[in-house]
């Protein structure tokens, strides 16, 4: 487990929605009514909070419900609003993604069909899967690996109901593009944009790579790698983003569905 303190406390009334669990300087969070400070391993994540990395940072958020964001270099978000009822398992969840890139993965609420993101372009309903956005002055970009992607605005709606496959959003009185399959090139991007760089430890000192043959490679096992593999499918979708989306998973608690080919991954 990792622990560790904000630099500056949130004030006391605000609600904790979840933790960051991994941390590459220079990432800066704004706690609503509170300064901007660096943020740090541990730090607790409330309603209302934005957070902003530099072109070094990078964050992962684990949510109450389960879910995880993890936040490119160059990126602003709001926790635009987050509701978790665990007993229930019901709530709703809404980010809004300013500027840069981000990879959600989905928890309880995602799969209900509340979880959002939303851009300056589109409104992104998120049910029972894992989507990559990205937000710039050409757009927003929306990619889905796993799950229903609804992506509305002012032009109409569309629906990504295929792992593997991208949107293009214009601006908001522009209806959203038809879906197109994601080519090598972008998979390699994404995951090079939303993966540690090397030297990197996500905020914990002394944190070492997994050495060669710990995730079951020449017979070596880890209890940190997936228990399950994953087995392929015939979208074409990226077996790192998948082997990613596994081990998220594995780490939040979640549990594991393996699938057949032809079968659409909703939970």
């Amino acid at each position: 487990m990792l622990i560790g303190t904000a630099l500056i406390a949130a004030p006391a009334t605000a609600q904790q929605v979840g933790t960051a669990t991994a941390v590459n300087p220079l990432s800066e969070t704004t706690p609503p009514g509170a300064a901007t400070v660096a943020l740090t391993v541990g730090a607790r994540i409330v309603h209302k909070e934005r957070i902003h990395t530099t072109p070094t940072g990078t964050v992962q958020l684990a949510f109450l419900d389960k879910s995880t964001l993890s936040i490119a270099p160059n990126t602003s978000i709001l926790i635009d609003d987050y509701v978790y009822d665990p007993n229930s398992s019901t709530g709703h969840l809404l980010v809004s993604l300013t500027e840069g890139a981000l990879r959600f993965v989905g928890g309880e609420l995602s799969h209900q069909g509340q979880a959002s993101i939303a851009t300056p372009a589109a409104a992104i309903g998120i049910r029972g899967g894992t989507v990559t956005i990205t937000h710039d002055k050409n757009g927003t970009h929306v990619i889905n690996h796993f799950g229903v992607i609804t992506i509305h605005n002012g032009g109409g709606t569309v629906v990504i109901s295929r792992p593997g496959f991208e949107v293009t959003i214009m601006n908001w009185n522009t209806p959203p593009g038809q879906p197109e399959r994601i080519t090598a090139a972008e998979i390699t991007h994404y995951l090079e944009l939303l993966t540690s760089k090397r030297g990197q430890n996500g905020g914990v000192p002394g944190l070492k790579t997994i050495a060669i043959g710990a995730c079951g490679i020449l017979g070596l096992q880890s209890t940190n790698c997936p228990n399950t593999p994953w087995i392929a499918t015939d979208n074409g979708e990226s077996d790192a983003f998948q082997l990613i989306i596994q081990a998220t998973q594995l780490g939040t608690g979640q549990t594991q569905h393996a699938m057949t080919p032809r079968q659409r991954p909703i939970r």
